[in-house]
This record gives C-alpha cells, structure tokens and sequence, in this order.
C-alpha cells in the first residue's frame, strides 16, 4: 500500500528566532517535507545541525537578513533548482525546488508589494508572471507537482477578515489575484480550499491591534497541487495554534498528506 507523504509550508519570519518552535513541530508532527520561507539567514549560518539531529535534509537558498526560503525534507532531495534560473548577484532569494520522492515541489515567497502604488508592487506582479511561466515551462498537469509557500495573496472573500477593508489593499487587490487565478487555471487545485469551503480560516495575523486574538487575519500560505497529487489527498489543515505560542510567527503552518 501506499505510505503518506506531508508536505507543510510555514513562513517562519526568520529562522534563527523561530529555531525552537520550528524544531518543536517537526519532533512533534515528523511531517516528510518542510517547506520554510523567510528563513533571514545567508546559508553559511542556517542552523543545519539540529535540523539534521531530527533526521532532515535540507536545501536553502537564503540571504542575510531578508527572503529564504528553504526545504527540508526526511527523504532524499532531488534535482534541486534555486531561483529562476536567471539569478544574479543581487537577486532576492524567494524560490528554491526539488522532487521528494516523485513529487516535484516548488516552494515560493512571493514578494508582499508594500502597496499599490509603489514600485515594489510592480515587480510583485512580475515575480508572479515569471512563476506562473517556470510552472508552465516545466510542469505538466498529470504529474505530481505542488507549488506551496507565502504567496502573499488571498484568493476570495473567505480568505480576509474584512472584504470591504481589504479590496484592492495589497495582499487583496484584483491584479495579484488575476496574476494567481492563471496558475489555477492552468491546472492546479488549491488544496485546503478544495475541502474547506467556509470563511474565516486564516494562516497570518498582523502582530498590531491584536489582530490573532480578534481573528483579524488572512490566507495568504497556500498549498496549490497538481489533479494526480489532489486525487490522493487525505487531509489540509491549518494550524492556527502555533500563532498562539510566546514569541510566534505571524505566519502558521499549512499542512497537507497525500497518499503517495
């Protein structure tokens, strides 16, 4: 028979602060792949040691004090790929890929935008026209792929706490959500969705106003999965009380099992 495969995503807002929750979870849950993003560590100082001491591999791709993004796995790493191929010097590390046993899969952060009306906003939207172009370049939709990550983008109405605050504010505005909406269309399925219909499930929360004590929140941490990795789910899930802990993220892990 076939054995379960989990696959997390988790923004960890710097992973030499997080280091102790992050171990905590995977001790406790021992999912097959982690998938981290804004790990803040160049990757001569990513605390591989104890990671290792837990039974991981990990491939990272990070920079001192910004971005990473890292995945980690039990099993063995395969045909790692870092950026988008085209990375300079300068380049903002956001992207790192790799095939855990048959499954390729792209972990991505996805830039924030800062707001609208900035320059940054821009190359959001064009960070996302470059990912949606690598998925079509080298995915096809029969094969097991799963893009994860901090997409920095809800999708609809049940995935922000306030439609009428948040339309067209960075993080809900219609053109990242268009940008998004063409990798769906292409062929994936956004997993925690296709089994949880309702609002008000969320995997980030300002650290102002007390935005996670008034569930103020937003989906923005996405697990987004070809049909032969969706056909084969067994659960996605969100757990929210990691944000609770002393000293959290403002972002929680996004978990999905697969028969695989």
């Amino acid at each position: 028979m076939d054995s379960p495969l989990t696959i997390v995503t988790w923004n960890v807002n710097s992973i030499r602060v997080r280091l102790e929750h992050l171990l905590t979870w995977l001790g406790d849950f021992l999912p097959d792949v982690m998938c981290l993003q804004e790990t803040k560590v160049a990757d001569d100082q990513f605390p591989l040691e104890p990671i290792q001491a837990l039974g991981y591999q990990a491939a990272i791709y990070g920079e001192k004090t910004y971005n990473g993004v890292a995945i980690l796995s039990r099993h063995p790493l395969e045909h790692v790929a870092l950026g988008f191929g085209d990375d300079g010097p300068e380049t903002q590390r956001r992207l790192i890929a790799a095939t855990v046993r048959g499954v390729r899969i792209v972990n991505a952060y996805v830039p924030n935008g800062a707001a609208p009306d900035s320059p940054k906003f821009a190359e959001k939207l064009m960070f996302l026209e470059k990912l949606e172009k690598l998925i079509r370049a080298q995915a096809r939709t029969d094969r097991p792929l799963a893009l994860v990550g901090d997409f920095n983008a809800a999708m609809d109405a049940r995935d922000v706490y306030s439609e009428e605050e948040m339309e067209g504010q960075v993080c809900y505005h219609p053109d990242e959500r268009k940008a998004l909406a063409k990798l769906l269309k292409w062929g994936l399925v956004d997993q925690f969705r296709a089994l949880e219909p309702g609002a008000g499930f969320f995997s980030w929360w300002d650290y102002r106003q007390g935005a996670y004590q008034r569930n103020m929140g937003l989906r923005i941490d996405h697990i987004w999965v070809t049909p032969p990795l969706a056909e084969r789910v067994i659960s996605c899930w969100i757990d929210r009380e990691e944000r609770a802990r002393d000293k959290a993220s403002d972002h929680v892990p996004v978990v999905a099992t697969y028969w695989n």
